[in-house]
């Protein structure tokens, strides 16, 4: 599994425990609709770390809490 997989699931499912969408996010963070489509349809080879600190803290979260996810343990996590 790709990281930038992993970063849009977990993004996902944070979004959905909060009950919060992916517009009032993109609101919140003042990340561009296109940028946040990018990166959670996985259309992206990269993560750009600056927008990932952006949407932890939109999500109103820590950085250890964001990626204290099983998701990122995995072995098979690619980090091209």
């Amino acid at each position: 599994m790709k990281v930038s997989t992993a970063v849009a699931k977990r993004i996902s499912d944070i979004l959905r425990e909060k009950k919060m969408s992916q517009y009032r996010l993109e609101k919140i963070t003042a990340i561009p609709h296109n940028t946040m489509k990018c990166l959670m349809g996985e259309r992206t080879s990269g993560i750009n770390l600056k927008t990932v600190l952006l949407i932890i803290r939109g999500l109103g979260m820590t950085t250890a809490e964001f990626f204290d996810d099983p998701i990122f343990e995995r072995d098979d996590l690619e980090i091209d």
